[in-house]
């Protein structure tokens, strides 16, 4: 059974069949009202400080939800088609270890990577960072960034 999570406000659902009562509309957030839902193939449970983003299938960043501006200083309008690695200077890996790269190409989940991120103030902050491929036709990868301590 398909699980999503909003975006926005992070509220999980269940749905069957991926859309909106009898229309061949996408599911929507009932909660918040925010446009779609993010398929995830098991249910994920994000820390009330994750801040989530969402991007498209070559790692452009689409949408961010509550949180990101917590933890990054950047708003939406500022990150809205940067690539998701460059625009948070996500540090911590090799390049060939790069984890958004890694989940949009194999379409695997890569949970609790260590990472670093550089604010809008120029500062260094330590995140945990989850990378969801899309399930759907479009694609895409969901990133849960978590503030961690040092």
């Amino acid at each position: 059974m398909p699980h999503y999570i909003c975006p926005n406000c992070k509220d999980r659902s269940i749905d069957i069949d991926g859309k909106e009562g009898l229309s061949d509309d996408a599911v929507a957030c009932r909660r918040c009202g925010f446009g779609f839902l993010f398929e995830l193939m098991d249910d994920y449970y994000p820390a009330p400080t994750a801040g989530l983003v969402v991007c498209d299938r070559e790692g452009r960043i689409l949408a961010v939800g509550r949180g990101v501006f917590e933890l990054t200083g950047w708003s939406e309008s500022d990150l809205i088609g940067a690539d998701v690695v460059e625009a948070f200077k996500l540090g911590g890996f090799e390049e060939e270890r790069n984890p958004a790269r890694l989940a949009l190409e194999w379409g695997v989940r890569r949970l609790d990577e260590k990472l670093e991120l550089r604010t809008r103030g120029g500062v260094s902050k330590p995140v945990k960072g989850d990378f969801f491929p899309a399930y759907d036709d479009d694609g895409g990868l969901l990133v849960a960034l978590t503030p961690r301590s040092a």
